[in-house]
């Protein structure tokens, strides 16, 4: 995976060194329901899943500059609700000690350049369950675009079934966003 940076934080792929960290973080009742996933068991578990990811190659280890800590993960997967092949969706989690600081948002920016400047997708996808207020800000600041709600489109890890917020941007999009920020 190409190593990508911001002013605080670099997202590069997993290794199984990080395990640690990441068990901290996904073991937090707080992170994973948020993201579908339910908090990991043992850090077997937390193994396996960054396995798949170094596998994959598909999702960055978010790393902070400062302590040089992994605190949360950002995918860029395949968008399984569309069949474009130049869709792709962002899927992101963070340790709840580092939200309300921004990084989320600083993350997300970051990848949406990478997508759009050197992958040269189409269109960027992003979801979050209805009760995810911390996402939807992510989101919005970002300037993803509202597309509307997919109605009892995900099954909780508690089983309760949950609507989809829909939101995308195009690559025309984004390019009209980079150029009034600047």
């Amino acid at each position: 995976m190409k190593t990508l940076e911001t002013q605080r934080l670099i997202l590069r792929g997993f290794t199984e060194d990080d395990v640690d960290d990441a068990y901290e973080y996904c073991i937090d009742p707080e992170v994973g329901p948020a993201a579908g996933w339910a908090p990991h068991k043992n850090k077997a578990e937390t193994m396996t899943i960054i396995r798949s990811f170094i596998e994959k190659q598909e999702v960055w280890a978010v790393v902070e500059k400062e302590t040089d800590k992994v605190i949360g993960s950002l995918g860029l997967h395949l968008d399984t609700k569309r069949t474009s092949s130049d869709v792709k969706m962002i899927g992101y989690v963070l340790a709840s000690p580092s939200w309300g600081k921004g990084y989320a948002s600083e993350m997300v920016r970051r990848v949406l350049a990478y997508a759009f400047e050197e992958l040269h997708l189409g269109m960027v996808s992003v979801y979050h369950y209805t009760f995810n207020e911390r996402s939807k800000r992510v989101i919005e600041k970002a300037g993803f675009t509202f597309e509307g709600i997919l109605r009892k489109a995900a099954k909780l890890p508690d089983g309760r079934i949950t609507d989809d917020v829909c939101y995308s941007m195009t690559e025309h999009e984004y390019r009209i966003l980079r150029e009034k920020n600047k």
